[in-house]
């Protein structure tokens, strides 16, 4: 059976996808916790010390587009079928793997919060405008048989699920299309697995905690 080691819930967007993609490929497995406060080192499931990591007996696959493309060869359906969407769908995924790193590090992923951090700075308001885009396209071309970005539910969907979380947190509400990926998105019976989890966690981080980050912003929003 596999096994899928994961961070908290309630922080490790990475962890999701890897959890996403699990669940998504129907496969049995097991999830091992690590706490994003422990010592790294101490830890011997992965050769980066980072979640998500998939052990498949001898297999060791890290890094959740990795995870991801491993339980594709696997598993049938969790990339579109069709040849067209399903190079639209690999060439999102990859770019949210690869990019917005702006919006990574000013909209941390914090599951149970809701703060307003406006005014965005230039380049978390083109991460957002590059999104938005990206919904609304996926949206027009391909969105017979189902509300999610190809239509059914896929690894790109799996990819931008951190990001819908995020986009509810921060109060970012996309017209349109976009708005109605975004709940159809944070709706999905595994996204809301994974929240449920998340919500019932205790630990906090406090370097992850927009809370703490946004303080003096949020004090004077007031």
């Amino acid at each position: 059976m596999y096994q899928l080691y994961l961070g908290n819930k309630n922080y490790s967007s990475w962890s999701l996808r890897g959890f996403l993609a699990m669940k998504l490929s129907g496969a049995p497995f097991v999830e091992e916790a690590v706490s994003l406060l422990s010592n790294p080192e101490s830890r011997s499931f992965s050769p980066t010390r980072r979640v998500p990591c998939l052990h498949d007996g001898a297999a060791v696959v890290w890094d959740s587009l990795s995870i991801a493309e491993y339980l594709a060869e696997r598993h049938p359906a969790m990339w579109p079928a069709d040849a067209v969407a399903r190079a639209w769908a690999r060439s999102v995924a990859a770019e949210m793997h690869s990019g917005f790193s702006t919006l990574r590090n000013e909209m941390p992923m914090c599951i149970r919060e809701r703060v307003d951090i406006r005014p965005w700075s230039p380049g978390l308001v083109r991460d957002i405008a590059r999104v938005t885009e990206i919904w609304n396209e996926g949206r027009a071309r391909f969105a017979q048989g189902g509300p999610y970005l190809c239509g059914a539910y896929s690894l790109a969907d799996v990819f931008y699920a951190p990001v819908a979380l995020r986009f509810r947190t921060y109060g970012v509400a996309p017209d349109g299309a976009a708005g109605a990926y975004l709940q159809a998105a944070l709706e999905h019976r595994f996204v809301r697995e994974w929240e449920s989890a998340a919500l019932a966690e205790t630990e906090i981080i406090e370097d992850d905690e927009p809370r703490v980050i946004y303080k003096d912003k949020i004090a004077a929003g007031r």
